[in-house]
């Protein structure tokens, strides 16, 4: 099967673009401008009436959503290792994917990007600024405890999980927050992925950073 990964620099479809670049497989990859505008046209609506990326398309098969992604590629390519095929394996990793995409970023990443989506007048925007900055410090201290206890997300099993956690890391730095001095364990996680040839390719064709 060959995917086409439709994508935007250091958007969550980063997490898929290091997955499909660990796998080593032949594959598309649809990069859209910044802020991603593209994903307004009638053309995307048809891909994906959500408006939104990624997508992971191939023949006759359309999926959405960073988090169903990432387990489909994991589940699908066994011999990559990417994902245990035990019980507990698969729902750590979705209770992972559902925390990250449906409270981290759905709620405090929107509120400090996106407050437009919350509230209709600019001038209210600060005071749910500010309180989406707390619960994604929350977020991120959660994260800390966790990484401090090992290596990568699921233990010791480097997985489909791990990208995704990349993506926040850098959303961070984004933010101007001190992600190296306030969350160590979190920066260390971020350097081991940043050593793996898939995450430096990734990095390279979007033409992004990890710190900045």
């Amino acid at each position: 099967m060959h995917y086409t990964l439709h994508a935007a620099p250091g958007a969550c479809s980063f997490a898929p673009h290091i997955v499909l670049e660990e796998l080593g497989r032949p594959y598309t990859l649809a990069l859209m401008s910044g802020g991603h505008p593209e994903t307004k046209t009638e053309e995307f609506r048809r891909l994906n009436p959500k408006g939104r990326i990624p997508v992971l398309t191939a023949d006759n098969f359309v999926l959405t959503e960073a988090a169903a992604i990432l387990l489909h590629l994991g589940l699908t390519n066994p011999d990559a290792k990417l994902l245990g095929f035990d019980a507990e394996s698969i729902a750590r990793s979705v209770e992972w994917f559902n925390w990250l995409s449906g409270s981290v970023h759905a709620v405090a990443v929107r509120m400090i990007w996106r407050p437009d989506t919350f509230l209709p007048e600019e001038t209210m925007f600060p005071p749910l600024i500010e309180k989406g900055k707390e619960h994604l410090a929350s977020a991120y201290a959660l994260i800390e405890a966790r990484l401090t206890e090992r290596a990568w997300a699921l233990g010791d099993l480097y997985s489909v999980v791990d990208p995704y956690l990349l993506v926040f890391y850098r959303w961070g730095n984004r933010m101007a927050l001190d992600m190296q001095g306030t969350y160590p364990a979190c920066t260390a996680h971020a350097r081991r992925l940043e050593e793996r040839e898939a995450v430096q390719r990734a990095l390279s064709q979007e033409g992004i950073s990890l710190w900045k």
